[in-house]
This record gives C-alpha cells, structure tokens and sequence, in this order.
C-alpha cells in the first residue's frame, strides 16, 4: 500500500510530498513536532502532545498552524489514509517559508504543516521488551532549551548513532557533572540500589515526556514512592531495575549499561508492572 502525507493542506503520495527549500525548518531547524502512538487506529496520550505542542510552538512564538479541531481531523485522516492499526503519527510544524535570513520573517508568513504515519509491529516491541535492551552514555552536548520539542535534533542523532554502533537500542546523556538527563530519544528512570523509583525531575532542562507524565500518574495511583531526583551513572548501573519511556518505546527495560549488567541482566518486576499499567490505559484513553 502507498504511504501518503499531509502537507500545508494536501494530501500527496508519500513520494512525492515536499516543502519548498527555503522552508526554515531545513534551513534553520526552526520548528517543532510531536509523535503520537496509535493502538487499533486512535492516538494515545493525545492531550497531552496537543498540550505541549501549543507550549513549544508558544515558546518559540510560531504561529498556531490551525484550530485543535482541524489539526485533529488532519491527524485522524492521515492515520485513516495509511491504514495504520498499530504504530505512530508523525507532526512537524516550521516558521514557515521564506527568503534565506536569519531574523524571522514578516508577519503573517504561514507556518508549515507536515503529518505522516506508520505502522510499527507490536509483536515485534512486545517481543524487545520481553527480553529488555542495552543502553550506553554519552556527554550531552545539547542547547540549553530541552524542554522544547523542536526539530533541531543533531545532538540527539549523534547519540543514537554512537548507541548503534556500540550495539545497544539508547543512549543515555549524561552532563558536566556526571548526572544522567535522559535519552536521545527517551525519559530515562531506574529502581535504585535501594528500591526506590527515580526519575530526573522536567525542571533540571529536560524534555518533559508525555509518557513519563502518563506514567507518574499511574504510579501515583498504584502508591509506589517516586523520587524526581538525578540520578549518576554508576548509581545506574548499581540499580535493581533500569528503563526509560517514550511514545515509541512506551516503557522499555534496560537490562545494560556501557556492557554493566543492571540487576539480573532481566526485565525487573516494577519496570514489567508499569509497562503493563501504561499500555493497558493507553489503549484505552486513545481517541
């Protein structure tokens, strides 16, 4: 089956959907975006990404492309479009198109809109969280502003890559002080030495992940004691239990650190709990 795309209004064959080349979000990285699962055709977590995609576009003040109304709509037709079941819907928003120069440009230029989705197997994630994966570290190199979800990514792709090539599924940053931020695409958590979950508070400039939100609630509920505290590397790899969340992973075990076998090497007891907790109310709320 043919993919197809949303793009400023039209629906194109995947192959063919383009933005012009003074698009800003290629010249200049400037926009945003927001991924959202789909279980059985409806998105999971859908307020909390519109929420923080209005607080990113906002933060770098980019004109709201349309009404929540209409981008639903947009979103769900894309999603019906490529007959997605199981997988993800993909936004990017951009300050739009305009001559090549770095101030933005004049008031009124319409931003940019793109939706794409995919399928992605869920045997296929069932069966990488059963068995859990490596994580490794790397400096975290990024810009000061973490907390927006925006386009500009390189950082993060040169820390998924270093985790590729060193056979693992994530990279977890690690700052100036030896602490843990979180994943190149993820929230990162551990069950520490001593029992307790911990995750690095969304103050310290971090991604406030909607998942990792979903989630604190649900633990919240379940009253299992949650302390939003950095965490080091080598209280990682001491940890009983390591995972980390995302609209992708949902929440993912990791069983290694940097070759350091966390725990047992084996999805842990509260990481397989939270992750059955999460996916079962997802699936649920999704619209």
């Amino acid at each position: 089956m043919s993919r197809v795309a949303y793009v400023n209004g039209q629906y194109q064959p995947h192959g063919q959907a383009v933005i012009h080349v003074e698009d800003r979000g290629f010249q200049f990285a400037d926009g945003v975006y927001e991924v959202w699962s789909i279980f059985d055709g409806r998105m999971a977590d859908f307020d909390g990404h519109m929420t923080r995609l209005h607080r990113s576009l906002n933060e770098l003040r980019i004109d709201i492309p349309m009404t929540r109304e209409s981008l639903t709509r947009v979103l769900k037709e894309t999603i019906r479009r490529n007959r997605v079941s199981n997988g993800i819907v993909y936004l990017q928003v951009t300050r739009g198109t305009a001559r090549r120069d770095h101030p933005f440009p004049a008031e009124g230029t319409p931003p940019s809109v793109v939706v794409t989705a995919r399928s992605i197997s869920a045997f296929k994630s069932e069966a990488t969280a059963k068995n859990g994966v490596a994580v490794v570290t790397v400096p975290d190199i990024r810009w000061g502003r973490c907390d927006i979800k925006t386009v500009g990514l390189l950082p993060n792709v040169l820390a998924k890559q270093a985790a590729r090539e060193r056979g693992a599924y994530e990279a977890w940053m690690v700052d100036e002080m030896g602490l843990v931020t979180e994943g190149s695409s993820t929230n990162a958590w551990i069950v520490d030495e001593h029992g307790k979950l911990r995750t690095r508070d969304a103050q310290a400039n971090i991604l406030k992940g909607i998942t990792r939100t979903a989630l604190m609630a649900l633990i919240a509920e379940e009253g299992v004691e949650l302390d939003e505290r950095p965490f080091s590397v080598d209280e990682a790899r001491r940890a009983k239990e390591a995972f980390f969340t995302a609209a992708g992973a949902f929440v993912m075990p990791a069983v290694s650190i940097d070759g350091v076998k966390i725990g047992n090497g084996k999805p842990g007891p509260i990481t397989t709990r939270l992750r059955t907790l999460y996916l079962d109310q997802a699936r649920r709320d999704a619209i």
